[in-house]
């Protein structure tokens, strides 16, 4: 051996024994093994991408993006909504995107069907929210709250065809506000009534009307027509339809589906095409069949009182008194409510547009006392404002009309009409920012001044600041108003206040 090094005499020993060891085969096929699966995986991968020649980029079934623009008119239909909730007290909420699938089933009827089962990733069985009602029914429950007034806005998903120019998607947003608690009858119902009123008439989007009617007239009128127990969800169902389909396909609907007799369907017809104000629910208490039912009799004297404190808000001629209002869900057990525009000659080059409701709600004694141990109710009522729907009347009128939107809330934008002058316009910005101005620059070392003008004039944005040498000397900036073109030299110190004065006066 030759003379080495200690450290190289141990590699040149280690080097020597790997050579005796005889080989191992089963590792290196192994070995071998291990990188054929490796690139037959990245062939599996790459291979359907290679194949989708013809793949197309766009948004799921029933579901699409918002554009900036899009965003500013929702913001404020959004804001305008939500500023209504607070003005009535309530507090703000938010809950999972998915619930446990046991808490969602058997809380909606027919439309259970309709709700997203999420895959099963080897833990609980979860589902898509459906609504924000059940939710929120699951919140007082578990945390024991006997009280509430509360407000949410949040996603829902629903597995249901989509009719996108009507404001129907697969996933929505959702605007809900809920009273819960034991109250004296029909004070909570018509403020709701009163909420769905202000927001409506602050979105300025036309005349409407509220349809209202309640769960037990309806049980009593099957009851009293000899519809069975049994069957009073599914006719529920059918009657819900009303507003869609005609009287004779509901009809054609319970007798060959859902095996109505042909003679009770023709009695249920006789009440579901009536609707009517207070003087309808006087006469519906005059009625010789109904007033015989203890459970309409105990709805229309609940809507009595609720007439009255609807007048004395104002709004009673707002409200309908309709019999074939349904509301399908099955958690619905008092006064129910759905709030629709009416039909009005269209505006010039605006096409009339069916939307269906754009608010409902309703009264849910019995939901919170499901998901409760020992049973204990939680009566309460509520509303949710169709905020997709009313996006959609909101955004043809804009198209119509051609109203630009800007996408922007920028202020005030600093400029310079100068090269190597990037170190004054950041100085300059930080200024505005931390005087809580809302400030824009270009992001370049040497912009055009007339580049610089054109974006604020393009954006909206209302005012300039201009820094240069001329400025920087004289301890001045240049303050230009973009609708006039109008300049004027400030001191550098007023600077924050005179913009804020100007902002103040717009």
């Amino acid at each position: 051996m030759p003379q080495l090094g200690l450290l190289h005499r141990r590699a040149w020993a280690a080097f020597l024994g790997q050579l005796r060891r005889p080989p191992r085969p089963v590792c290196i096929r192994t070995v071998h093994s291990h990188s054929q699966v490796a690139e037959a995986v990245l062939t599996s991968q790459l291979k359907p991408r290679q194949e989708k020649s013809n793949f197309i980029i766009k948004t799921p079934k029933g579901t699409r993006d918002l554009s900036p623009q899009q965003m500013v008119v929702r913001e404020k239909i959004l804001d305008m909504v939500v500023s209504c909730f607070k003005r009535h007290g309530a507090k703000g909420l938010d809950t999972p995107a998915f619930e446990l699938k046991e808490m969602l089933t058997e809380k909606y009827g027919e439309d259970s069907g309709l709700i997203y089962d999420l895959k099963d990733q080897g833990g609980e069985l979860l589902s898509l929210r459906y609504d924000l009602t059940v939710p929120f029914a699951r919140y007082l429950a578990m945390n024991k709250l006997r009280k509430m007034k509360r407000y949410h806005v949040g996603k829902v998903w629903r597995r249901e065809s989509p009719t996108i120019v009507q404001g129907r998607y697969r996933e929505f947003c959702q605007c809900d506000f809920d009273i819960a608690g034991q109250f004296d009858p029909m004070i909570p119902d018509a403020e709701c009534l009163k909420i769905i009123c202000e927001i409506l008439s602050g979105l300025q989007l036309g005349d409407f009307l509220i349809k209202v009617n309640d769960r037990r007239i309806l049980d009593g009128l099957f009851a009293v027509c000899g519809v069975p127990e049994s069957k009073f969800h599914g006719i529920c169902s059918s009657i819900d339809k009303l507003d869609k389909i005609s009287w004779k396909d509901v009809r054609h609907e319970m007798v060959a589906k859902k095996g109505l007799a042909p003679e009770v369907a023709d009695q249920i017809g006789d009440y579901v095409q009536c609707h009517g104000g207070v003087s309808l629910v006087e006469q519906m208490l005059q009625d010789p069949r109904l007033s015989q039912n203890k459970q309409a009799l105990e709805g229309l004297g609940d809507l009595k009182l609720l007439f009255e404190y609807l007048t004395l808000f104002g709004i009673a001629e707002k409200i309908s008194f309709d019999l074939s209002l349904a509301r399908g869900l099955d958690y619905y057990t008092g006064v129910i409510y759905e709030a629709v525009l009416l039909q009005t000659p269209a505006q010039a080059e605006e096409e009339p547009l069916n939307v269906g409701s754009v608010a409902a709600g309703g009264r849910y004694d019995g939901l919170v006392g499901m998901f409760d141990p020992s049973g204990h109710k939680v009566p309460c009522v509520g509303l949710s404002i169709g905020v997709e729907r009313i996006f959609s009347i909101v955004e043809q009128r804009m198209k119509a009309f051609g109203e630009k939107i800007r996408t922007t809330e920028t202020q005030v934008f600093v400029a310079t009409p100068q090269k190597n002058f990037l170190q004054e316009r950041l100085k300059l910005i930080a200024e505005l920012w931390d005087a809580g101005i809302k400030a824009e620059l270009l992001y370049k070392n040497n912009p055009k001044l007339l580049t610089q003008l054109h974006y604020c004039e393009n954006m909206g944005i209302p005012l300039v600041v201009i820094i240069g040498e001329q400025e920087l000397m004289e301890g001045v900036i240049t303050l230009r108003t973009v609708a006039s073109r109008e300049e004027v030299a400030i001191k550098r110190e007023n600077l924050v206040a005179e913009i804020q004065k100007r902002l103040s006066e717009s």
